[in-house]
């Protein structure tokens, strides 16, 4: 692989962006790439947005992906990803978590949540949406939405299902590999 690859992960605060990208950047360096992570927190624990920059390849300069280079954007939320969306390359996928967290400005009634996001959005990108919370709900944990996620994005990745696996049962909490690991393929396999 000669060309930089870049990857953002949105989401809001509490939503495991934070977790996501270090199974990411996990994943990549056992590929072997060099790796570049970059976190911007806007009022992380009140659920503001939660964006991480990652960038791979043989060697990366710099961790920001700027707009119109993303090779994959992954949403955990539909706003963020309606946010964030000018940042994918023309050819770059989506990955939708069809999920809705009204944003303070919507809660106070300053501001309205935008209708048909995911619609809106198939008009001008590669959309690709989940139902993570659903996905999550019936494995019986709804707290690992963020890994059926992560499984939809893989497939627009270049690493194997069992690297995937691997890095997953080194980076959470040990009581939760399992878990984990089916929330992924629940995406995955999809």
């Amino acid at each position: 692989m000669a060309e930089t690859k870049n990857i953002m992960i949105v989401g809001v605060g509490g939503q495991g962006t934070l977790l996501t990208s270090r199974i990411l950047g996990g994943i990549i360096l056992t590929a072997g790439y060099d790796v570049k992570l970059s976190e911007v927190h806007g009022m992380a624990q009140r659920g503001g947005s939660v964006v991480t920059f990652v960038r791979y390849g043989e060697e990366v300069a710099e961790p920001i992906v700027e707009e119109g280079q993303a090779d994959v954007l992954i949403a955990f939320e539909r706003l963020e990803a309606l946010r964030y969306a000018h940042f994918l390359k023309p050819d770059g996928a989506l990955v939708v978590n069809d999920q809705r967290i009204d944003p303070i400005t919507v809660v106070t009634g300053a501001a309205d949540y935008p209708e048909n996001i995911i619609a809106q959005l198939e008009k001008t990108y590669k959309v690709y949406s989940v139902d993570a919370a659903a996905e999550a709900l019936k494995l019986g944990n709804s707290r690992v939405f963020n890994n059926v996620v992560l499984g939809v994005a893989a497939r627009h990745m270049d690493f194997s299902k069992e690297d995937w696996l691997e890095v997953i049962a080194n980076t959470v909490p040990p009581k939760t590999v399992d878990i984990n690991q089916k929330a992924f393929l629940a995406g995955f396999e999809q």
